[in-house]
């Protein structure tokens, strides 16, 4: 099958490694140094898969003509302006793997509703300084219909990725799953680039997990007003959270960061890893997308809203 995938960094990078092994046509797009570096020594993964690839790189997406299915793995950065160069491509099927759930829209004001897929990424790595990319987390990669329901092709996407080594499932509720992840994704984003702490050690610290408890029940306010219904996965169980109280919820934040400690002791949210290399945020895109909402929705997010006002002073 035919392969584009936008943007390698470390989504772009682990999923292009693993299709390209598996025998699948794919084509990197990537732009100024980042492609260079794809150019001389292809895509290099470690950590949980050891794999060298050399599939096709180009510099600039008005060279692609045609896929089957594209991903967009870039940053949630100034993604209506990535899209709008590769409006000409003629393809199948589009999916998203970026945080944030504005994403599918952004999609279908391009290539349609009826060419674009769900996704909500549930594995991660980290891009190392010498251009090859650290495969930490795998758990699995969620694909769906957006009105919902179950469909031969998005099954058949699911088992080829899978198949591919990287772990992936559909899903008949893919809203739902996106809006779960988004929840305890929000919640954690701020602490990870504030505390600029690892992964396990702000989540296991009684006041930092305070404020992620505090932020995932504004999320989840959020969610109920657009009737958005949400479940316990990862990243944080968010209903559990909901009706816990603020002793239990800090609890159950606890022990998701020794999940983390016993797991992943290294891994660091990919907002934290760009904070690291003096990269831009995709703050805008989530964190302000989500206070746009709320307050459109007359939704109170007080707390997030104080650590987006931090954040964007820390990091305009």
């Amino acid at each position: 099958m035919k392969f584009a995938i936008l943007g390698a960094g470390a989504l772009g990078t682990i999923l292009g490694a693993h299709l390209s092994r598996a025998g699948h046509e794919v084509v990197m797009i990537a732009r100024g140094e980042r492609a260079r570096v794809l150019q001389r020594q292809g895509l290099v993964l470690n950590g949980l898969s050891d794999i060298k690839a050399r599939p096709q790189v180009l510099d600039d997406p008005a060279k692609l003509q045609e896929t089957g299915t594209l991903i967009i793995a870039t940053k949630a950065i100034d993604t209506a302006n990535a899209l709008d160069s590769l409006k000409h491509v003629r393809l199948e099927t589009a999916l998203s793997v970026q945080n944030g759930v504005l994403k599918n829209e952004l999609l279908a004001t391009v290539f349609g509703y009826s060419r674009v897929i769900g996704a909500m990424a549930d594995f991660s790595g980290e891009l190392l300084a010498n251009g090859e990319v650290k495969f930490t987390r795998n758990v699995c990669l969620h694909l769906g219909e957006e009105k919902g329901g179950m469909s031969a092709r998005v099954e058949s996407l699911a088992a080829l990725i899978d198949d591919a080594g990287v772990r992936c499932q559909a899903a008949s509720n893919i809203r739902t799953r996106e809006w779960s992840k988004f929840a305890g994704w929000i919640a954690q984003f701020p602490l990870a680039v504030l505390t600029r702490q690892i992964t396990w050690k702000f989540l296991m610290d009684e006041r930092s997990a305070l404020v992620i408890v505090r932020i995932v029940r504004e999320a989840a306010k959020l969610a109920a007003a657009m009737k958005v219904e949400l479940l316990d996965m990862p990243p944080l169980p968010v209903p559990s959270i909901v009706h816990a109280s603020d002793e239990d919820a800090i609890g159950i934040v606890h022990a998701i960061g020794q999940k983390f400690l016993d797991n992943s002791p290294e891994h660091r949210m990919s907002a934290q890893q760009d904070v690291l290399r003096g990269s831009r945020l995709e703050s805008e895109e989530t964190l302000g997308y989500a206070l746009d909402k709320a307050r459109e929705l007359g939704v109170a997010m007080p707390t997030l809203d104080t650590c987006y006002r931090i954040l964007r002073v820390a990091h305009p």
